[in-house]
């Protein structure tokens, strides 16, 4: 729990941002929004939902696999934390049984990604390597869209923040992109938590994808890299930061002109793949920082992953703005809820 203190010039006032309950319920949020009009054009969601800035959250408001899966890693976090420092060794364990345990559920049935499943399935194979289960050669944003609590979870080093939002992407998609893309996730909602202006935002993520360029991360990852054509693992991983890095300075030359009302996808992607979920999700927020109901409604009228946009738009936006982004009448009501006030609860202490 975070509070702002006052100034002399004003009235008295104590902002308590709860950052991690905020960013959690946020991405559920966005999820449940954009969970009807996902596979829709913006015309279609239009006929349907009416205009974009009145869009109300279904009742029930039910989230996909975007949101199972963060509390997946959310739970898989807290597990291995209880037992110490968190490394690969106590990360591993409760995170594959936890996408296991996802794979089996019956309420796996909120079209959840190929990808997704064919790699939880090679997970139950205990005698399969972790490094083997995730596919090479996909970068789908299923990597990103359940990062959000690695972001979030109080205590971690910059190196164990990225290592293990990498690890927990390359279970599933170990395409070097997916592993950078969630990382640079996992590192927006750290910096927005840690009260980050989201005008320099874009900036602070391009400056960190140059930084950690050639970095790979072997004491999280191992061999995984042995698994693609690069020759080095500094080769694997630069693949990943150039294309992230390249969409970044698409998105920093759109914001100073993008307009509102067009669908954002048109610029910066329509999200299925990690960068372009990464980065449209981010123009987004960023054309309505204090604005979130405004923001989510805007990702989920988008012609692309409406609901993996929209989930990444809250995860940012409660981040920034904490608990009190979300009335009571929307957040009262999205599915989950209990878990999610439970983790943030926990995580804003």
């Amino acid at each position: 729990m975070t509070i702002l203190g006052t100034t002399q010039a004003g009235p008295h006032r104590i902002r308590i941002r709860q950052a991690a309950t905020g960013s959690l319920i946020g991405l559920a949020l966005g999820d449940a929004l954009g969970f009807p009009t996902e596979f829709n054009d913006v015309p279609q969601i239009l006929a349907k939902c009416g205009p974009w800035r009145e869009m109300r959250l279904p009742r029930p408001a039910y989230v996909t696999d975007d949101t199972q899966m963060a509390l997946a890693v959310a739970r898989a976090l807290r597990a291995a934390m209880d037992r110490g420092a968190l490394d690969a060794a106590r990360f591993v364990p409760p995170l594959r049984a936890e996408f296991v345990s996802w794979y089996h559920s019956p309420d796996n049935n909120r079209a959840p990604g190929r990808t997704c499943l064919d790699a939880c399935r090679r997970l139950d194979d205990p005698g399969l390597p972790w490094q083997h289960a995730g596919a090479v050669d996909s970068k789908g944003c299923g990597a990103n869209m359940r990062v959000t609590p690695v972001g979030l979870a109080p205590g971690l080093s910059a190196e164990q923040r990225a290592g293990a939002a990498q690890l927990q992407a390359a279970l599933t998609h170990a395409h070097p992109t997916a592993l950078a893309a969630a990382d640079l996730t996992a590192h927006a909602v750290h910096l927005l938590a840690r009260g980050a202006e989201p005008l320099g935002l874009v900036g602070m993520l391009r400056s960190y994808a140059y930084e950690n360029r050639a970095r790979y991360h072997d004491r999280w990852l191992g061999d995984l890299w042995q698994r693609a054509d690069d020759r080095t693992p500094q080769a694997y991983i630069a693949r990943g930061w150039d294309e992230c890095q390249e969409i970044l300075r698409r998105l920093a030359g759109v914001l100073p002109t993008a307009a509102p009302a067009d669908d954002p996808c048109l610029t910066t992607g329509d999200g299925w793949i990690a960068e372009e979920a990464l980065a449209t999700a981010l123009q987004c927020f960023l054309l309505f920082p204090d604005e979130p109901l405004t923001a989510l409604r805007r990702a989920a009228c988008t012609r692309g992953d409406s609901d993996s946009i929209a989930a990444l738009t809250g995860a940012f936006a409660g981040a920034h703005l904490g608990a009190a982004a979300w009335p009571s009448a929307w957040a009262d009501h999205v599915e989950h809820r209990g878990d999610l006030m439970t983790l943030g609860a926990l995580w804003d202490g």
